[in-house]
C-alpha cells in the first residue's frame, strides 16, 4: 500500500524533529522532507510533491499564509496549519482555513515537545484526515441563497400544538474536516430571518472565537461562540467552543445551550454526538439534523437518535464533501432522510425554519 508522502515545514528544528518522530510511528506515513521555511519547501517540491504538507504559520523568510495561497493557486494540496495556540496565531488561522487549509495542529509557545507528544494519535489522525481529503471539491463560490415566500395556513396534528405553539424550529449542524469552508458557504447565504442554530465543529480550544467572530463578519445572521446558558433564537448561530462539549436544553418556551467540561466523544471534545442526542431529548421533531463533511464517524449515531425523536435529517452528498466519512456513517445507520449538495442545504434550512415558525403561531 503506498505510503502518504507529508512534507513539514517549520523553523522549528524541535518541531520538526517531534514531528518527525511521531508521525512515522504510523506504518502509513512517510516524511518526504522536513524544512525551515518555504523557501526550502519550494525547492523540494521541485522535484517531488507531496500527497500532505503540515505548515506552521509563523516564519521569518516566507510566512505560512503566503506560502499556503500559492500552494491554492497553483497546485492545491491538503495542508494542515500547525498554529500556536495564541489570540494571534488563532486569527491567521481562520485566515488559512478560509484559504483551503483542511486541518490544524495546535501548539503552546512552552512545552510544544510535550504536548505534541501527548496529542500524538490526534496529529496522526489529522494527517490522515488531510490525505483523504478532495482538493478539488474546495469551494471558491457562494451559492445563491433561495428565500420562500410564507403560505397563509399550516395544518398540523393536534397532539403537536403544545409543544409547536410554544417552539420555534432549531437546526443542529455537525462537521469536522473541510467544515469550515462548508459552513461559511451555508451561514453566509442565510438571510437574518432564519431559524435558530446550533453548530459543533471539531476545533482546538481558543480557534472557534476567532472562527465565530469571522462569519459574523461575513453573515446576516448572528454568529457567536457558544457560552453557558445562551439562548437559541431565531437569527443566532452558536458554535460549540473547541474544548468544551454543548447541549441543547429548554426551559418553558426558551431553548439554551449548555457548555460543560468533559472527556471526549468519538475522540472529540466538543463531539457532534453529544449536540445531537441533545436535541433529539429536548427538540425532537421540532428540529432539523445536518451532519457535513468530515473524518470518522462522530455524529452518526446521534443524527439516528434525532431521526428516531421525529427530527427531519439532512447529510450532505459525497459529490460535495471534502470527506465523506461523518456523512457515510450516518447514512450507513438510517439516520438520514435526505443527502444534498452542500449548495442545496441553505434552502433547506429556510424551509424548516419558514414551516416552524408557522407552527409555533398555531393557537
Amino acid at each position: 500500500m503506498r505510503k502518504i508522502k507529508v512534507l513539514l515545514v517549520d523553523d522549528s528544528a524541535v518541531i520538526r524533529q517531534v514531528l518527525t518522530a511521531i508521525l512515522t510511528t504510523d506504518s502509513a506515513i512517510e516524511i518526504m522532507a522536513a524544512v525551515a521555511d518555504p523557501i526550502f519547501a519550494m525547492k523540494r517540491m521541485e522535484n517531488e510533491w507531496p500527497d500532505v504538507i503540515v505548515l506552521d504559520v509563523e516564519m521569518p523568510r516566507i510566512d505560512g499564509i503566503t506560502f499556503l495561497r500559492k500552494i491554492m493557486t497553483e497546485h492545491p494540496t491538503p495542508v494542515v496549519m500547525c498554529s500556536t495556540l495564541t489570540e494571534k496565531g488563532a486569527e491567521t488561522t481562520m485566515q488559512a482555513m478560509a484559504l483551503g487549509a483542511v486541518e490544524i495542529i495546535t501548539k503552546p509557545k512552552v512545552g510544544a515537545k510535550d504536548f505534541l507528544t501527548e496529542e500524538a494519535k490526534s496529529l496522526i489522525a489529522s494527517v490522515k484526515a488531510a490525505a483523504s481529503c478532495r482538493m478539488r471539491r474546495v469551494l471558491t463560490t457562494t451559492p445563491a441563497v433561495v428565500r420562500i415566500a410564507p403560505t397563509k395556513a399550516l395544518t398540523i396534528e393536534r397532539s403537536d400544538v403544545a409543544l409547536a405553539k410554544t417552539s420555534h424550529g432549531i437546526v443542529a449542524i455537525g462537521t469536522s474536516t473541510g467544515g469550515t469552508q462548508a459552513l461559511e458557504a451555508v451561514l453566509t447565504v442565510l438571510p437574518r430571518v432564519s431559524p435558530g442554530i446550533v453548530v459543533v465543529q471539531h476545533m482546538p480550544e481558543k480557534f472557534t472565537a476567532a472562527f465565530a467572530s469571522r462569519l459574523n463578519s461575513l453573515c446576516e445572521v448572528e454568529v457567536l461562540e457558544a457560552k453557558d446558558q445562551d439562548t437559541v433564537i431565531p437569527g443566532r448561530v452558536l458554535i460549540a467552543p473547541g474544548g468544551k462539549h454543548m447541549q441543547l436544553n429548554r426551559s418553558g418556551a426558551r431553548y439554551f445551550v449548555e457548555v460543560k467540561n468533559g472527556p471526549r466523544v468519538n475522540r472529540h471534545c466538543p463531539s457532534v454526538d453529544v449536540l445531537f442526542r441533545s436535541v433529539a431529548k429536548v427538540a425532537g421533531r421540532n428540529a432539523l439534523g445536518i451532519i457535513m463533511t468530515g473524518m470518522g464517524d462522530d455524529g452518526a449515531l446521534g443524527l439516528k437518535e434525532m431521526h428516531d425523536s421525529g427530527a427531519y435529517t439532512i447529510a450532505q452528498d459525497e459529490a460535495t464533501c471534502v470527506v465523506y466519512g461523518m456523512p457515510n456513517e450516518a447514512v450507513k445507520k438510517g439516520g438520514v432522510d435526505l443527502s444534498l449538495p452542500l449548495e442545496e442545504i441553505p434552502k433547506e434550512i429556510q424551509q424548516f425554519g419558514l414551516k416552524h415558525d408557522l407552527n409555533a403561531r398555531v393557537v
